[in-house]
């Protein structure tokens, strides 16, 4: 039986991908050895690295300025990073979920950290819009898909964010939709995000920083917290994440041979639509989200009130039918489909059709 992988994350990679990682842990290269034992500072490792940034700064359009560096810890170790290198005294952030909250938690240790907006009271089932952006912040700190609540702040809310700048730099947590639609970078001071959504499996932390942002506190930043250091040594000023780096590159590879950014919109677009629609036209499910605010990386949904009991048997239906993951956040409950870039539409119609067969035996 075939499988579909929905999880949150570590998620879904595109089959060629985890065949060629595969082929690299026997022999990388045919260099004779895996890529789990050679050495970070082997000539025929650093091309890796720097084909990886290369690719995101292209896939991306990153303008002139801007650095990648690949860091290990995690988008929780951002939460510190970022205020560590970024906030003199003051920081805004836009609350919409269990990260952002974690990210504004850190932030309040170097200083004053205001809560701009929050959907909480709505167990975050909207992207709130009816905020200021303090003009005296260092930064405002936003993160764009939230995973566990399925909502995503849309081209349109992101527009009014930028509008709403003014001289503030903007951050963003984008873990869990970079690279699955076009965006302006050069709207952004600071871009972070854990890898293992879209790119890579768990271990690395993508950063895209505008160089300017940085050596403007007045703090000691302890030498591996600090971006620059990162900066200077190219990703490489320790032992780096060496696999998920080189998976990495092969995600960046085969999102550029597909046609790139653009091309994989569109395919989430359609995936979505597809998902979306069989829930609104459902006797039994319901989406959890704000329509104007659903996520097209992470589809929420529970079971009608009237259907509560039938929410184990449904799992059990949906697992006897390949479906891997769909069970909710355990904050929220009920089930969620995480339809990342690697997900095709195949996979996306064989939960559909799981959901209606159900359905109808219901």
């Amino acid at each position: 039986m075939k499988k579909y992988n929905f999880n949150a994350g570590p998620s879904i990679l595109p089959q060629e991908v985890i065949k060629q990682t595969a082929e690299a842990v026997i022999d990388f290269q045919g260099e004779g050895l895996s890529i789990l034992e050679i050495s970070h500072r082997a000539k025929y490792f650093q091309p890796v690295v720097d084909e990886a940034a290369a690719l995101m700064k292209e896939l991306l359009e990153v303008p002139e300025g801007y650095s990648v560096i690949f860091l290990g810890g995690g988008a929780s170790l951002q939460f510190c990073m970022v205020p560590f290198n970024l906030m003199e005294k003051k920081s805004a952030y836009l609350n919409t979920g269990v990260w952002a909250k974690k990210a504004l938690k850190e932030a309040k240790g170097f200083g004053e950290a205001v809560e701009v907006a929050s959907s909480a009271d709505a167990n975050f089932t909207f992207i709130p819009t009816d905020y200021e952006i303090p003009q005296d912040a260092d930064y405002f700190h936003i993160t764009t898909n939230n995973t566990i609540y399925g909502t995503e702040l849309s081209d349109s809310k992101l527009a009014d964010i930028y509008s709403k700048l003014g001289r503030v730099p903007l951050v963003a947590d984008m873990s869990s939709d970079i690279l699955s639609r076009p965006i302006d970078v050069s709207k952004y001071g600071l871009i972070y995000g854990g890898a293992q959504k879209n790119l890579a499996p768990a271990g690395v932390t993508f950063v895209i920083v505008k160089n300017d942002m940085l050596g403007h506190v007045s703090r000691y930043i302890p030498t591996m917290l600090n971006y620059q250091t990162h900066i200077d040594g190219g990703s490489m000023f320790n032992t780096p994440p060496v696999l998920p780096i080189y998976t990495a590159m092969l995600t960046l590879r085969w999102l550029k041979a597909n046609g790139g950014v653009k091309w994989v919109e569109s395919r989430n677009k359609a995936k979505a639509e597809l998902l979306y629609d069989a829930i609104d036209h459902s006797k039994i499910f319901v989406g959890t989200a704000r329509a104007e605010d659903r996520s097209r990386m992470n589809v929420c949904f529970v079971l009608k009130p009237e259907y509560q009991d039938l929410q184990d048997d449904f799992m059990k239906f949906a697992t006897e039918r390949g479906m891997v993951g769909v069970k909710g956040h355990r904050s929220v409950g009920g089930f969620r489909a995480s339809i990342y870039n690697a997900m095709d539409l195949e996979g996306v119609q064989a939960l559909v059709d799981c959901m209606k067969d159900y359905e109808r035996k219901n």
